[in-house]
């Protein structure tokens, strides 16, 4: 009798594991899968957010010599346009050289207005930083147009919202340096870091949904 009892009560552990065990698995399953994320996606992240962080750090850079009038102005200029041509080229594996020609060239016309802004600014000329401003948002209309057209990940009024955003922040840096206040300085430059940062974001995790088989590994 004792033997029997035994026999039923293994048996009957031996079920209960089995059936934790079955119910357990596709949870753990669910979640791996959930957070996996692999070194080409994560390489992707890293290279998109050092791409746009240099973006304004630069363009701060460039800002601060423009209204000093510093030598270094020129070479700084450059340094900025060298990060327009790498950002090009960040999205020609994905979508070819032409479309990362284009992008280079259209963020070229982007810093090209921007430093018109900033010299506009620096004359005091009001309605000239008005009319760069609208120059600039239709240079930003039509890099959404570009990248939205690219991948449909990449929504067209998001790209906008996040480029006039982007703009504003470079304006309100040259205006607070201007007017030598600092504070004011400072924040707009966090704030349009951090904003740089979640439009790199929005750039790699675009690129890493359209083409998810490239980063399987």
């Amino acid at each position: 009798m004792k033997r029997v009892v035994s026999t039923l009560l293994l048996s009957l552990l031996f079920f209960v594991q089995l059936v934790t065990s079955s119910q357990a698995q596709p949870v753990e399953n669910v979640t791996l899968k959930k957070n996996c994320s692999t070194e080409k996606m994560n390489n992707l992240r890293v290279e998109e957010r050092k791409l746009w962080q240099d973006h304004v750090s630069w363009t701060r850079d460039f800002i601060k010599s423009d209204l000093a009038g510093l030598e270094d102005k020129d070479k700084v200029l450059e340094r900025l346009f060298k990060n327009q041509d790498a950002i090009g080229a960040s999205i020609k594996p994905y979508y070819g050289e032409a479309a990362g020609e284009k992008l280079a060239e259209l963020l070229r016309g982007h810093i090209t207005i921007a430093g018109q802004i900033v010299d506009a600014a620096k004359g005091g000329k009001k309605d000239d930083v008005a009319k760069y401003s609208k120059l600039g948002d239709e240079n930003a209309d039509k890099i959404a147009v570009l990248l939205s057209g690219l991948n449909s990940n990449w929504s067209n009024k998001q790209l906008k919202d996040s480029l006039y955003r982007h703009l504003q922040l470079v304006t309100d840096q040259a205006v607070a340096r201007l007017n030598k206040n600092w504070a004011a300085d400072i924040d707009a430059y966090d704030k349009g870091e951090d904003h740089m940062l979640m439009f790199a974001d929005i750039i790699s995790e675009g690129i890493i949904k359209q083409f998810p088989q490239k980063f399987n590994k």
